[in-house]
């Protein structure tokens, strides 16, 4: 009799933890973020956010030194190709999430630059800016070029055919009032086009990305090169038009050689998602980004991290915020 009692019991405890299982399978959510190559920043960075959003069940509450994240999400970061290949997955659905250069989501969700020619992709929403990628204008010391008006008549790279860095040279030509017609323009990596700079056969190139650039910082370390200020009123003109661009400096000492700091612009490492996620999701993913046990993690976790902030994640906004994301940022006063 004790033993068919024990049964009994274990039997119902099998089935109140099954019924358990099932609830707690139905509240889980699961959540992809592209992210970029493993080498890369996006990919690491993508991991910090990763597990700040998530909150699996039976997670330990915020305030017990648990999770801080959306209850039930479990978040993971996926490696890919970067900022083209994330959009196209967020438009197809094998991403719920990814991260872009600001300008190219930008131009994926307006048709135009890199996606002249191609659907717009026009569900693309921004969750939040994360961090920014300074636009690298390097010359030669002894090319006399101290402003981008300068470049005329010279030999300047303006990286690869297809790629972000190209287009966003030619709209600073632009802004300038030069067109390719007026440069002897290359089409070359950055590094290939450093080590053309060391033969004396390049003048000057762009460079889109994080600072201190490792192919920049070297080419300093063993040549003399300047960093050319983008600024001025005609750099104000631009951001009217391309809003996906935010001010930004090169501080002093940056690069060997650089006694001050120099101004330039950015586009922004950036969060995107499709305006088909829920709302009040993506509300508490942008709410859980940016509370104070996160903040510490992403500041102690990347170098890039410490740039994750509220004030940043409103800036250089060149598409429509996702609704949720927007409501937390209109509760918090960083927009209108």
């Amino acid at each position: 009799m004790k033993f068919f009692s024990f049964k009994a019991v274990a039997g119902a405890a099998v089935a109140v933890v099954l019924m358990f299982q099932g609830a707690t399978a139905q509240e889980m959510k699961f959540f992809r973020i592209g992210t970029g190559g493993t080498a890369g920043t996006y990919y690491p960075i993508g991991g910090l956010i990763a597990n700040a959003i998530s909150n699996p069940p039976g997670s330990r509450a915020c305030n017990e030194g648990g999770s801080c994240g959306v209850p039930g999400l479990i978040a993971t970061a996926v490696a890919s190709n970067g900022s083209v290949g994330n959009v196209n997955s967020i438009k197809g659905g094998t991403l719920e999430a990814g991260f872009s250069q600001s300008d190219v989501a930008y131009w994926a969700q307006t048709g135009t630059g890199l996606w002249d020619g191609q659907p717009a992709v026009e569900n693309l929403r921004l969750i939040a800016n994360l961090y920014p990628e300074s636009i690298h204008l390097v010359a030669r010391k002894d090319a006399g070029i101290a402003s981008v008006a300068d470049l005329k008549g010279k030999k300047v790279s303006l990286d690869e055919p297809g790629s972000g860095t190209l287009v966003d040279a030619k709209i600073i030509l632009e802004a300038f009032g030069l067109s390719e017609a007026d440069i002897s323009p290359e089409y070359l990596k950055p590094d290939q086009a450093a080590d053309r700079m060391r033969d004396g056969a390049m003048d000057a190139f762009f460079f889109v990305g994080g600072y201190p650039a490792g192919a920049i910082a070297e080419l300093s370390s063993q040549h003399d090169v300047v960093l050319v200020p983008i600024a001025g009123p005609e750099v104000d003109k631009l951001r009217q038009t391309y809003t996906f661009f935010a001010t930004d400096k090169f501080p002093a000492g940056t690069y060997k050689g650089q006694d001050a700091d120099v101004p330039t612009i950015s586009v922004g490492a950036q969060l995107v998602t499709s305006a088909e996620q829920p709302e009040d999701l993506v509300y508490g993913i942008t709410q859980a980004l940016f509370n104070a046990t996160t903040q510490k993690l992403f500041a102690a976790g990347h170098a890039k991290g410490k740039n994750i902030t509220l004030d940043n994640s409103v800036q250089g906004a060149g598409i429509p915020f996702h609704p949720g994301a927007e409501k937390f940022y209109r509760e918090a006063g960083k927009v209108k």
